[in-house]
């Protein structure tokens, strides 16, 4: 990931909606959610969930597909991961002992009704 993207992608996931829906997805895996669900579980209407994850996919941060007469929306996990290694490739001045807790496996061990109120 270079500078630019991670600017994109932080500016997309700046604003209190889409960080909801992006931590939704997230929670939700791989096979993802559709469009009226998301609105359902973040409480906007789907017009506006619709505006947030075009912002999303713009960034990278989400991808789309179609089933049937629905939109299904993805976490693109891969440009998470590639947003994090931007954040902490250049870490504590190359003492990782520092960096490693922030980088532990620790995301499967959070309970998702915490996550995504």
């Amino acid at each position: 990931m270079d500078e630019r993207q991670a600017l994109s992608a932080f500016a997309a996931l700046s604003q209190e909606t889409r960080l909801r829906i992006l931590r939704h997805l997230v929670i939700a895996g791989p096979d993802g959610v559709a469009a009226g669900a998301i609105a359902e579980k973040v409480e906007v209407s789907a017009s506006n969930v619709s505006f947030h994850l075009k912002e999303l996919e713009r960034a990278g941060l989400v991808s789309v597909r179609r089933a049937s007469r629905s939109m299904v929306y993805s976490a693109e996990y891969d440009a998470l991961s590639g947003l994090i290694r931007f954040l902490m490739e250049d870490c504590c001045s190359g003492r990782p002992e520092i960096c490693a807790p922030a980088l532990a496996p620790s995301c499967c061990a959070v309970d998702a009704q915490e996550v995504v109120r």
